[in-house]
């Protein structure tokens, strides 16, 4: 795929399967035995596990809305500068809505073979997302 095609997979991936939690798009969109190497919520390092961590951040935030705001592609690898936003309205990973919002950023890579993503790497600001939510 060229690099354009590859900027607007990860495009279509943060607006439709992210930010509509639209889980059908993931089967589409990522490999069988695509692998997640930052699973995060307990979840498993594949596209089930993947469907189910979206589906606990819209759980947990009623508008869990992503933004890119910088992207970087070349050969088969894609970089998007994320910046993330929410409001804890319901209960995740057993915390109670805390009705504060969150406003932070992350770094996503995917690799994409044949078309469909093969493996992702994630780095988000954590801690920054825990102090907003006045849990630290």
């Amino acid at each position: 795929m060229s690099v354009e095609k590859n900027k607007a997979l990860m495009t279509r991936i943060i607006e439709e399967f992210v930010n509509k939690n639209i889980p059908a798009v993931a089967d589409e969109l990522f490999a069988d035995d695509f692998v997640n190497h930052s699973p995060q919520f307990g979840v498993t390092p594949d596209r089930e596990g993947l469907k189910q961590m979206i589906a606990l951040l819209h759980q947990g935030f009623h508008d869990y809305h992503i933004t890119i705001e910088d992207m970087i592609a070349e050969n088969d690898k894609v970089v998007a500068r994320m910046r993330t936003t929410g409001k804890h309205t319901g209960e995740l990973l057993g915390i109670q809505s805390t009705n504060k919002s969150v406003d932070f950023y992350q770094i996503s890579i995917i690799r994409i073979e044949e078309g469909k993503v093969k493996e992702r790497w994630n780095v988000n600001d954590q801690l920054e997302a825990m102090r907003q939510l006045g849990l630290i």
